[in-house]
């Protein structure tokens, strides 16, 4: 095996690991926008937000878990993503933990 071989197969074995250090934090009140009302069961929607409170920000980069985490501590913005039959959902909780929101990326 060369060299540049030999760098391309550990490159693709590495794998980045991620352990949520998120501590708990107040949801506010919930909401969601009109597009989403009458158009998800909340039987698909209470799971996301429970998922949510527990630190697991769903389809976001490792980044943006990390920056999830710290927002728990430090009181910022935190923000999750979740899909339905192909179509996104974010949840968003404001950094003053009034309000969380339910809503397609394309009502931010």
């Amino acid at each position: 095996m060369n060299g540049k071989n030999h760098i391309k197969q550990e490159n693709a074995m590495k794998v980045e690991t991620y352990t949520c250090r998120a501590i708990e934090f107040e949801l506010g009140a919930v909401v969601m926008v009109r597009a989403l009302i009458g158009n998800l069961p909340h039987q698909l929607l209470d799971p996301c937000l429970l998922r949510h409170k527990n630190g697991d920000w769903g389809n976001v980069c490792q980044e943006d878990k990390e920056a999830n985490d710290d927002a728990t501590r430090q009181g910022f913005r935190v923000m999750s993503e979740y899909r339905f039959s192909g179509e996104r959902i974010w949840l968003i909780t404001e950094a003053d933990r009034s309000v969380t929101t339910f809503l397609l990326p394309s009502e931010y």
